[in-house]
């Protein structure tokens, strides 16, 4: 065929829109080329302890080894995912009561990215009229996922910058525009991007006001046992439950067990109708089977010997408890460095957004060695004994000039 013909030939690709690059990839590239010895990376969302590193919990090392000796075959588990990991995780985020009023069906995603993927392709399917209700700031990932559904994406203010506290009296205000069907994600605990939380009591108002609504809660549960421990960072979730009809919950394994390549997630959909449900699960396991067809396992069985042996368990329990332990005592050290950090120490898990412009972001990145994403947000665990105070001198007048008033302000959580 000649040259001519071919380029007579319309692209397949020639409409498609340039799309922006991840700014979080930009930040890790500029890391990694700055030289300075004393720079200080806060910017992936990923746990890290006082050396820097990522580590392996001995507790997942433990049960790859146990996986390797007996696992005898690699064949495919089926849409749904492994049986017996469902119902070990239905225990640990639902409690022993479990989900009463409730039916439940569940599928093994890949990651709490898939659940939440999966999940907004349901709701889209079951109701193309209804809208998804973010609140800001969010994690980024939420508006693309359910926008790309085709779900119309509405959002409200949660989070207050100056105070650096939840805005619950906005949130009840500004989702009382939402209509019965329309579904509100929340997150359950350790909030990406803010580490602000709900009490328990508004939690508690939070559920009946949704179930007066008829609106449809999603909760992500991402950060399970990083905030207060792992009873208590699922309690809004079970307030939640307790008072709605429906709901959907999308659950991670990336960072409580460590295994963030590994992709282990969870969608578990509730209902107080069985007959519904199993329309549900029906749906689900056909979107999932013509997303991923089946999901990766290796994680997963991991997870699973964990939760199914008795002395993992516990090992990991207690490397939970060493993690979310070192994330206190970093928000504990900056609170207590001065009046102007104290809401720090009111908040929970990885993650904090500072009261501070793109500007200033750009220069503590060139002139100190700060890096973090233009939003301000920060990932804490990126901090250690020998930065903490370094990082406070240097943040303390740009917080000031920023005009934030926040001195001496208890949070929520």
């Amino acid at each position: 065929m000649s040259t001519d013909l071919l380029l007579e030939r319309p692209s397949p690709f020639s409409s498609l829109q340039p799309q922006p690059a991840d700014a979080l990839l930009a930040l890790i590239a500029m890391y990694a080329a700055d030289t300075r010895p004393d720079k200080i990376d806060l910017g992936i969302g990923v746990y890290r302890d006082e050396a820097g590193n990522t580590p392996v919990p001995p507790s997942v090392k433990a049960a790859e080894r146990l996986l390797l000796e007996s696992q005898d075959s690699k064949s495919y588990l089926g849409t749904e995912g492994d049986m017996r990991l469902l119902d070990l995780l239905a225990q640990l985020v639902f409690g022993p009561a479990a989900t009463p009023g409730h039916h439940l069906a569940a599928v093994q995603t890949p990651g709490g990215t898939g659940a939440l993927r999966l999940g907004a392709a349901l709701l889209a399917r079951a109701n193309p009229s209804a809208q998804i209700w973010l609140g800001t700031p969010g994690w980024p990932n939420h508006a693309l996922i359910f926008g790309n559904t085709g779900m119309p994406v509405r959002t409200w203010r949660y989070y207050d910058p100056q105070s650096m506290r939840a805005d619950f009296e906005g949130t009840l205000e500004a989702l009382n525009q939402a209509q019965p069907g329309d579904a509100v994600l929340l997150q359950a605990c350790c909030h990406n991007p803010t580490g602000t939380s709900l009490t328990l009591r508004q939690w508690d108002e939070l559920a009946s006001f949704l179930a007066e609504r008829r609106l449809i809660p999603f909760v992500d549960l991402a950060y399970q046992g990083l905030g207060d421990g792992l009873e208590k960072d699922a309690e809004g979730l079970r307030s939640i439950l307790a008072e709605s009809p429906s709901a959907l919950v999308a659950y991670s394994c990336s960072k409580n067990f460590g295994l963030y390549r590994e992709r282990v997630g969870v969608l578990w959909v509730l209902h107080n109708d069985a007959h519904e449900l199993d329309l549900a699960r029906g749906n689900m396991v056909s979107l999932a089977r013509a997303t991923w067809s089946m999901p990766p396992d290796h994680g997963a069985a991991t997870v699973r010997i964990i939760l199914e042996t008795e002395a993992l368990k516990a090992q990991w329990v207690q490397d939970l408890e060493e993690m979310r332990a070192r994330l206190s005592w970093v928000r504990s050290e900056l609170a207590t460095a001065h009046p102007e950090f104290a809401p720090l120490g009111d908040q929970r898990g990885m993650f904090s957004t500072l009261p501070i412009s793109p500007a200033t972001v750009r220069e503590l990145r060139e002139k100190h060695g700060i890096f973090m994403p233009e939003s301000g947000r920060i990932n804490l665990a990126g901090l250690n004994r020998h930065s903490i105070d370094r990082f406070a001198a240097i943040m303390l007048p740009y917080i000031r000039s920023a005009g934030s008033s926040f001195q001496n302000i208890k949070g929520t959580q």
